[in-house]
C-alpha cells in the first residue's frame, strides 16, 4: 500500500535518514524501532507529508506521495495521525474531538461502534482535562480513525502511560486496527511494544535500516549485535574462530563467518543460561539474587573457585521465586537457540 524507496533526508547540514527503503501493505502493522536520535520521527513525518525527501520517493498504491520534487498534501493522503501529546482540543467536548474533520454525510453508526469500542459511550460530553491520560490516548485514537483512514500514523502514542495501563491501551489499539483493517505504521524505542504490536520492524540507527523483517526473525535471528541487545539484555563473552566455531570459556558455538584466530563476542540472552543445582553444564557462583515478580535474576561468577583463570561475571533469568542461595555453586547450560556469536567490533 505504501512504499519507501530509496528515501534519505537531512536537517540542515545533519543527515536524518539515509537510502530508506520498506512498504507497508495493506492491514499491516509497521513499527520503526531504535534509539532517540535514529530517525523514526523524520520517516513518520515523511509519511504523513510534513517533510519533503532530500531523495527517493513514497508511492501510495503507485501513485507518487512525495519526492523531492512533489509533495502530496497531507490533508489529502488517507491518514491518521496520533501524537506523542495526544493534541485534543481543549475547548472541544470529547463527542466534538472525535467528529472533528468529518463529514455531515460521514456515517453515524461506524463512528458509534468506533466509540463503543474505544470505551468512551459515556464520555462524549466531557472536556479533555476532566479525563486521565489513558482516556486520553483513546479519545486521539478513536479521532484519527473515525474518517476511516487506510493508514494510521503513531508517535509513541504510549509514553506518557504507566506500565499496566500501557499494556492495556495497546491491547485495545491492537484490537480496533485488526477489526476495522486499518494499517499503521508506530514509532516506538519500546522493544517489547514493538514485538507485540507488528507484523514487522524495522530496526534503524543512526538513520539506517539494521534489519528488519517479523518479530520473531529479528529476536531469533539478528544480523548484528547492535539488534540482538535491543530485543533483551546479553551476556558479552569473548571468544576466538577456530574451525568454524568460537572457542569461549564457557564452551564453543557454531559460526562460519569467524575466521581463524578473529577475535568474536559471543552474546547470550540472560534467559539463555539454565541454572541448575545437577551436576550439568559448568559451574558458577551465585553473587546476588534479585525476585523480579515473574522471575528472579542471578548475578553469577565463573572464577578460581569455579576452576576459571580469569573472572568472568553472568547474569541469568530464571522464572519465578528461586531458594538458591548467594555463595552457592550451581551448574549452568546454555541454550543454543539464545546465542548469537559476531566478529568483535
Amino acid at each position: 500500500m505504501i512504499c519507501f524507496e530509496r528515501i534519505s533526508h537531512k536537517y540542515g547540514t545533519s543527515p536524518s535518514v539515509s537510502d530508506i527503503s520498506f512498504q507497508i501493505d495493506e492491514g499491516q502493522v509497521v513499527t520503526l524501532l531504535g534509539p532517540s536520535g535514529c530517525g523514526k520521527t523524520t520517516l513518520l513525518r515523511l509519511a504523513a507529508g510534513f517533510e519533503t525527501p532530500m531523495s527517493g520517493q513514497i508511492t501510495q498504491d503507485g501513485n507518487l506521495l512525495s519526492s523531492p520534487d512533489h509533495v502530496f498534501a497531507p490533508e489529502h493522503r488517507q491518514m491518521g495521525l496520533v501524537f506523542q501529546s495526544y493534541a485534543l482540543f481543549p475547548h472541544m467536548t470529547i463527542g466534538q474531538n472525535i467528529r472533528f474533520g468529518l463529514q455531515d454525510s460521514d456515517t453515524d453508526q461506524n463512528l458509534a461502534e468506533l466509540i463503543h469500542e474505544m470505551d468512551l459511550t459515556d464520555m462524549q460530553d466531557k472536556f479533555p482535562h476532566e479525563l486521565s491520560g489513558g482516556q486520553q490516548q483513546r479519545v486521539a485514537l478513536a479521532r484519527a480513525l473515525a474518517p476511516s483512514p487506510r493508514l494510521i500514523l503513531l508517535d509513541e502514542p504510549y509514553s506518557g502511560l504507566d506500565s499496566r495501563l500501557r499494556e492495556r491501551i495497546r491491547d485495545k489499539m491492537l484490537h480496533v486496527l485488526r477489526q476495522t483493517g486499518t494499517a499503521a505504521l508506530m514509532v516506538t524505542h519500546d522493544a517489547e511494544e514493538a514485538m507485540f504490536m507488528s507484523d514487522k520492524i524495522i530496526v534503524l540507527r543512526d538513520g539506517e535500516i539494521m534489519q528488519q523483517g517479523r518479530p520473531i526473525d529479528l529476536y531469533c535471528r539478528p544480523q548484528n549485535a547492535f539488534v540482538a541487545e535491543f530485543f533483551g539484555e546479553v551476556n558479552h563473552i569473548p571468544a576466538k574462530g577456530h574451525n568454524g566455531v568460537a572457542k569461549s570459556v564457557v564452551g564453543s558455538f557454531p559460526c562460519a563467518h569467524i575466521e581463524d584466530g578473529q577475535p568474536a563476542d559471543v552474546l547470550i540472552r540472560h534467559e539463555g543460561l539454565q541454572v541448575s543445582l545437577e551436576d550439568t553444564g559448568f559451574k558458577a557462583q551465585v553473587m546476588e539474587s534479585h525476585l523480579l515478580g515473574r522471575s528472579s535474576l542471578l548475578h553469577l561468577s565463573l572464577s578460581a573457585e569455579t576452576g576459571y583463570n580469569e573472572e568472568l561475571h553472568l547474569h541469568a533469568r530464571i522464572p519465578g521465586l528461586n531458594s538458591i542461595a548467594e555463595g552457592e555453586i550451581v551448574h549452568i547450560d546454555i541454550d543454543p537457540a539464545q546465542v548469537f556469536v559476531f566478529p568483535q567490533a
